[in-house]
């Protein structure tokens, strides 16, 4: 009826009009950005859009954590199949979505031609214009860091030991962990938690300008415990140990006061600038001057590598010079006393995996009135069982 009583004229700008009112009316598509990852493909010419091997490598780790089985029909296995090794990615072609603070991101794998002929493989990231400065701000910035994280937590630690001129490393599997350290439980935490504050602390530091390190004082009588908990240290940062490695470690200096005491600094014999002195009164040989240490704490230590723990072990705590146990060098000093009854809890627990006996009481009460190390109740535990 309308076609026959409107004009054609009329009828194509109410065509029009219902056209605009509806474009109007109707959401725009989102406008989408792609950013492409790119494989390395080993050229000796490289472009900067030849591709990334770290950062391709940082993704496909990542995204193989957040793949979901029940959403992709086919999925690519890797890694060692009869182990705990096995990773999963996407096969060329395919795509999933993962979900950063509320936004989906889409990812796919894409195998095209490259330059050359050559195959080029790579990982595309797309997602809506609106959240561009997320995905480059945040998202890929979290993915490489959760990549970073998921490397330390995989690695085994290794300790290195100076042996004269080089050093020599070796797979260390001291099994000592904060779970079977016998110490008291709030120090333990404290501990714990300074780790991980300082863990997190990256772009803190270099905000601030300051180097990324830390350093701890662990002192108290022989047999309390003081080289376990470097273990754990080591074993729960999975840093590897060195004594006077840059890069990511911890570094321990054992019995420090064996080396200096606090009136070294005001010896005549000590010049400063010299890293090694002679100390033919005692005859004990070359020693560590304090100026040489603090040296290596303040100078080279402090503007190379990443990451640095640096521990102090000392029996007599006394004996150091007030200026290597200032903030700074000996950030964080934790006293490992004699054995208390919760350490003796976590001991009868290692041992005996038992937490709680009759003889509990007394037990408790001797140990309030003597003062006995850990590893001197380790070795009574290891020669005795707890019998009903």
């Amino acid at each position: 009826m309308a076609r026959e009583l409107l004009p054609q004229d009329l009828r194509a700008a109410a065509s029009w009009a219902v056209s605009l009112l509806r474009a109007r009316l109707e959401p725009r598509p989102a406008e989408r950005r792609t950013l492409v990852i790119k494989r390395d493909p080993k050229s000796h010419h490289h472009h900067p859009c030849d591709g990334d091997a770290a950062l391709y490598i940082d993704v496909l780790q990542y995204l193989a954590t957040r793949i979901d089985l029940r959403s992709m029909r086919r999925l690519c296995l890797s890694g060692d199949v009869s182990g705990s090794r096995k990773v999963l990615s996407m096969e060329p072609g395919d795509s999933m979505i993962d979900n950063f603070e509320g936004v989906a991101f889409t990812w796919a794998s894409v195998v095209g031609e490259g330059r050359r002929g050559a195959v080029a493989e790579s990982l595309e990231l797309s997602f809506d214009a609106e959240h561009t400065d997320m995905a480059l701000g945040r998202y890929v910035p979290f993915i490489t860091a959760s990549a970073e994280e998921a490397r330390r937590q995989d690695r085994s630690p290794l300790i290195y030991m100076n042996e004269g001129s080089w050093w020599s490393g070796m797979n260390y599997h001291h099994p000592a962990t904060f779970d079977t350290l016998a110490m008291n439980p709030e120090l333990k935490q404290s501990v714990i938690a300074d780790l991980d504050r300082f863990l997190k602390r990256r772009d803190y530091y270099r905000r601030i300008g300051k180097a990324w390190k830390r350093g701890y004082l662990l002192y108290g009588p022989p047999g309390t415990g003081k080289s376990s908990l470097v273990a754990a240290m080591a074993n729960y940062l999975h840093f590897n140990l060195y004594h006077l490695d840059l890069s990511e470690s911890v570094h321990v200096i054992e019995d420090i006061d064996c080396y200096f005491s606090a009136a070294s600094r005001d010896d005549g014999k000590d010049q400063a600038g010299d890293d090694v002195a002679d100390d033919s009164d005692d005859d004990v040989g070359k020693k560590i001057t304090p100026s040489g240490l603090l040296n290596f704490i303040d100078g080279l230590w402090s503007t190379s590598g990443e990451e640095r723990i640096i521990i102090f072990t000392t029996n007599y705590k006394d004996r150091l010079d007030r200026a290597l146990l200032r903030p700074g060098r000996m950030d964080m000093h934790v006293y490992m006393g004699y054995c208390g009854w919760e350490a003796f809890k976590t001991l009868a627990h290692n041992y005996f995996l038992i937490d709680d006996h009759p003889l509990f009481p007394e037990i408790q009460e001797l140990l309030s009135a003597v003062e006995v190390t850990p590893a001197e109740v380790s070795e009574m535990l290891l020669r005795n069982l707890l019998v009903d």
